[in-house]
């Protein structure tokens, strides 16, 4: 004789379950659709500035860079555009590899070069936007930022 699962008595009271599950998911997708409201506002308007104001794409040069991040409104302008675009992308990457990696040893190594590949593009992005050096010391008055002093 097999026994079958039990069915509860529908007279019983309703006993909710405690779920072991999180909402990582949840706040994943919701991340990925306001980041990606965000970086549209970033990107177009780093789009915008560099290549439509000025002399456009032929302005584009050290001088250039040196001269936006100088000032801090820039620096966070573009560090928001980085940490949103890579968050952003790791998650979407994160996604992907969880759906078609069948594996669990696979999609562990994936996994571990995403985050890593991750964290170096961030880490190394974000010095260099603040340790940027717009004035160094010896190039040519015609390279450099004009505020640069000669």
């Amino acid at each position: 004789m097999s026994s079958a699962p039990a069915i509860a008595d529908p007279r019983d009271s309703y006993k909710r379950q405690k779920s072991t599950r999180s909402n990582f998911e949840l706040y994943g997708w919701v991340f990925m659709r306001g980041s990606g409201v965000v970086l549209l506002v970033l990107i177009f308007g780093h789009l915008f500035v560099n290549l439509m104001v000025g002399d456009g794409v032929n302005a584009i040069d050290f001088a250039f860079v040196g001269g936006k991040w100088a000032s801090p409104f820039w620096q966070i302008w573009d560090l928001l555009m980085l940490w949103l675009g890579m968050m952003h992308g790791t998650n979407g990457v994160r996604t992907i590899i969880n759906d078609y990696a069948e594996r669990p040893l696979v999609r562990m190594w994936l996994k571990i070069a995403l985050y890593t590949a991750f964290v170096a593009t961030t880490v190394l992005g974000t010095l260099v936007i603040f340790t940027f050096e717009p004035c160094p010391a010896g190039a040519p008055a015609d390279l450099v930022a004009s505020f640069c002093s000669k």
